[in-house]
């Protein structure tokens, strides 16, 4: 696959490699731990994924037109997705933040050419949810909205996608799955797609253990907006994961595996 030739940016989703974590995996004899890296995606994340499914879908079907901006509220890194698309595929990418985002997030944004808008920090990524919805009510026929949050082609993206690919990797050799919840397209998509496996999966998801944290793209469900594709019945466990805890293993994963991951990341391997 590392020889592949491609027509685009976009044809560079999906087919990310699996790595096993060695040294931070003796903590558990007798386990294998894999990590999916998502930051071979071109955006630099799995979010690739659900935007590239979510755009495509809308052109196909009329939604998406030339006369209308792309908009969605984001914490980062679907935002630098849609960006990084609408730039490949020719559309104008307006995005919502909460205003304390990371200013590399707001960089590589701008540096696609996409348009930011600022939310209040202290109301996070609720309330670049709300701040997007005021807009798109105001000037429904300016924009396409995607909503990751409530747009079925996100988790079908990790059905189609990052589930199917983590069987031809692993196969019946895969005992559990892991994964954080923001939107919940990962865990919500990947793990229907595990559950048709003719092996039983264990399916987990991780959501940081205080409402207010420091696990960025994690949304702590029972006191945020929950995500209309978010269905809690699905996964086998919900764990949760402190902030702390989400950092250190960041940390863990640099200085021992040569892996320059985000928190959430540490929050997975964590949990």
């Amino acid at each position: 696959m590392r020889h592949r030739r491609i027509d685009g940016v976009v044809d560079a989703i999906g087919q990310t490699p699996l790595v096993r974590l060695r040294r931070v995996g003796r903590e558990v004899p007798g386990v294998e731990i894999w990590l999916k890296l998502e930051f071979f995606n071109p955006g630099g994340s799995v979010k690739d994924r659900a935007a590239r499914q979510m755009l495509l879908d809308a052109v196909a079907d009329g939604r998406l037109t030339r006369e209308r901006r792309i908009i969605d509220s984001t914490s980062g890194n679907t935002g630098v997705a849609y960006a990084m698309l609408g730039a490949a595929l020719g559309y104008g990418v307006t995005l919502v933040m909460p205003a304390n985002v990371s200013a590399a997030r707001k960089n590589i944004t701008r540096a696609y050419g996409a348009e930011l808008v600022f939310s209040d920090p202290m109301e996070g990524s609720d309330g670049a949810i709300r701040k997007v919805r005021e807009m798109v009510a105001q000037q429904p026929e300016r924009w396409f909205y995607p909503d990751q949050y409530s747009n079925p082609s996100n988790p079908l993206a990790h059905y189609l996608g990052t589930g199917r690919e983590i069987l031809d990797q692993i196969g019946d050799r895969i005992t559990h799955f892991v994964a954080g919840l923001g939107t919940s397209g990962t865990m919500m998509g990947t793990t229907r797609r595990l559950r048709e496996h003719r092996r039983r999966i264990h399916c987990v998801a991780v959501e940081p253990a205080e409402p207010l944290h420091g696990l960025e793209g994690l949304k702590h469900m029972a006191t945020s907006i929950v995500p209309a594709i978010y269905d809690p019945s699905l996964p086998d466990e919900i764990l949760a994961v402190g902030t702390e805890e989400g950092w250190e293993l960041a940390e863990r994963l640099a200085r021992e595996e040569g892996l320059h991951v985000g928190h959430s990341t540490g929050a997975n391997v964590a949990c």
